[in-house]
C-alpha cells in the first residue's frame, strides 16, 4: 500500500489525520470492550446464581405438587378441563449497554381470573395455593434465566466483534498507516536531498560562469588601460628637417 501512495505533503497530512482518527477509534473501542467485559462477568455470575437457586426452587415446587395431590387427590384433570386462558405473559424489552442492545424478558399479568378457584374446597386448598405460588415463582425464575442467557449470548457476540475490531486497528490498520507515513517521510527527505544537491550543482555552475565573466571583464579592462604607443617603434619615423 505504501508504494501506491504518492509521497506528497498533502498525502502526509491526510495520513496523519487518518492515524489520529484510528487511534481515537481504538481508544473508544477499548473502553467499550472493557465495559462489555464487566457486564459479561456480571451476567455470568447472575446466571450461575440463578441456576443454583432454581434447582432448589424446582425441587420445592414439585414436592409441593406431590403434597397437594396427596391432600386433594389428582386435580390435574380438573385443571386441564378449564379454559386454559393465559394469566401470565412474557414481554420483551431492550437494555442498552455501551451501544449494544440486549434483549430483556419480563413477566406481566394479563388480568384474567382463573376459573379453577374452587379447587381444593373439599380438602387440600392450602396445598394447592402453595403449589400455585411456588410454580409462579419458578416461572419468574425461568423468565429471568432466559433473559440473562439471551443477553449473555448477545453480549458474547458483541464482545467478540469489538475485540476483533480492536485487534484489527491495533495490529493492522494503525501499523499500516504508520508504515505509509514513514514511507512518505523517507521519500520526502530523499527528494529534499536531491533538490539540495541539484541546487548546489546549479549554484556552482552559476558561480563558475560569473567567475569566467569576471575574468574576461578584467582582461578587457587591462587591455584597454595598456599604453597604445607601446605598439609603435619611434626609430621607424623619418627625421623632420626644418
Amino acid at each position: 500500500m505504501s508504494a501506491e501512495v504518492p509521497p506528497t505533503r498533502m498525502n502526509q497530512q491526510i495520513f496523519k489525520v487518518k492515524k489520529k482518527a484510528a487511534q481515537s477509534g481504538h481508544k473508544l473501542l477499548k473502553k467499550k470492550a472493557d465495559a462489555l467485559k464487566v457486564k459479561f462477568r456480571d451476567y455470568a455470575k447472575a446466571i450461575a446464581e440463578t441456576k443454583a437457586n432454581m434447582s432448589g426452587d424446582a425441587a420445592n415446587a414439585f414436592f409441593s405438587m406431590t403434597q397437594a395431590e396427596y391432600a386433594a387427590g389428582n386435580f390435574k384433570q380438573k385443571v386441564a378441563e378449564g379454559t386454559l386462558t393465559a394469566r401470565v405473559r412474557v414481554g420483551a424489552g431492550v437494555d442498552n449497554v455501551a451501544g449494544v442492545k440486549l434483549p430483556i424478558f419480563s413477566k406481566y399479568d394479563t388480568g384474567v381470573v382463573a376459573d379453577n378457584q374452587s379447587l381444593g374446597l373439599a380438602g387440600g386448598g392450602k396445598k394447592i395455593q402453595s403449589v400455585r405460588e411456588k410454580f409462579t415463582y419458578l416461572l419468574e425464575m425461568l423468565i429471568k434465566l432466559a433473559s440473562l442467557q439471551t443477553s449473555f449470548q448477545t453480549l458474547d457476540e458483541a464482545l467478540k466483534v469489538t475485540n476483533r475490531r480492536v485487534n484489527a486497528l491495533e495490529n493492522v490498520t494503525i501499523p499500516r498507516i504508520e508504515g505509509t507515513l514513514k514511507y512518505i517521510v523517507r521519500e520526502l527527505d530523499e527528494l529534499e536531498r536531491e533538490d539540495f544537491t541539484r541546487l548546489k550543482i546549479v549554484q556552482g555552475k552559476k558561480e563558475e560562469e560569473l567567475a569566467r565573466e569576471e575574468a574576461k571583464k578584467k582582461a578587457l579592462e587591462k587591455e584597454n588601460d595598456a599604453d597604445i604607443t607601446a605598439k609603435f617603434d619611434a626609430g621607424d619615423d623619418e627625421d623632420v628637417v626644418f
